[in-house]
């Protein structure tokens, strides 16, 4: 998603969570997600919050391997060959990106204010993944026309006179849809992913960048259990959710329908 240099107007809070914010765990590590399992679940829930029958609510999880490519996905982004996971088109804006073991997803299904601003939307998601990735001790900020949280570019990789300068380097990816006024898909922040993946594709079809994660940048292990509750806590924080809490499973947010055991 390519936004306008926004940056002057990023919101220290944007209150759109006017009361409690639910964090669904929904599986990590040996139970990641499949990503359409992750999707159909997305659909659920949003209906049910477009109904105005639960409140706000933030999926969080990691996936099994995939590539997912958006609307404005080129041809050329796309992988070529045998891609080594699935290549799934999806309703959300951007580009191509890859999700996966190590990388912490998230998926905000709120309801935005009137009038819906999706830039300031975007902007605090930012907010909150640049003060977590602080937290851990990575230092990252917005880059002007682009989405996403980004480490800058400028040192030399490798040392000395004769060394490449290196590119910006996003860590933190964002991808949204609106609908009814309600949100979907949502971020995904590179905690230790095998960084080989972004090789295959375009990443977000921006050809001028790199990929990163906060374990290559620190040169230490961040796992995403190190992660997520600062993103439950920051995310909750700038979205101005009076309280937050965490459920595991999806049971107390879809119930099963009658007669069917959970």
């Amino acid at each position: 998603m390519r936004l306008p240099d926004l940056s002057r107007i990023a919101p220290d809070k944007l209150s759109v969570v006017t009361s409690e914010l639910v964090y669904v765990h929904a599986g990590f590590g040996a139970d990641a997600v499949p990503y359409l399992a992750g999707w159909d679940l997305q659909r659920r829930l949003h209906e049910r919050r477009a109904a105005d029958e639960i409140p706000d609510v933030c999926l969080l999880l990691e996936h099994q391997a995939v590539y997912t490519a958006g609307k404005r996905t080129s041809p050329l982004d796309r992988p070529a060959g045998d891609a080594g996971a699935p290549v799934i088109d999806v309703d959300r804006g951007g580009q191509i990106t890859w999700h996966g073991p190590g990388q912490l997803v998230g998926y905000p299904i709120i309801r935005l204010g009137e009038p819906v601003d999706v830039i300031a939307y975007v902007r605090a998601i930012e907010e909150a993944l640049i003060r977590a990735c602080a937290e851990a001790g990575l230092a990252t900020t917005r880059v002007n026309g682009r989405s996403g949280v980004w480490v800058r570019g400028g040192g030399v990789r490798g040392g000395g006179a004769t060394g490449a300068a290196q590119p910006d380097r996003k860590v933190g990816a964002i991808g949204i849809r609106v609908s009814r006024g309600v949100t979907m898909h949502g971020f995904a922040l590179n905690c230790e992913p095998d960084l080989s993946w972004y090789d295959r594709i375009v990443a977000c079809g921006i050809r001028d960048a790199g990929v990163t994660s906060l374990s290559a940048e620190t040169g230490r292990r961040v796992s995403v259990p190190d992660l997520t509750e600062p993103v439950e806590r920051h995310l909750a924080e700038v979205l101005g959710a009076r309280t937050w809490r965490r459920v595991y499973g999806t049971a107390a947010v879809l119930p099963a329908p009658a007669g069917v055991a959970r």
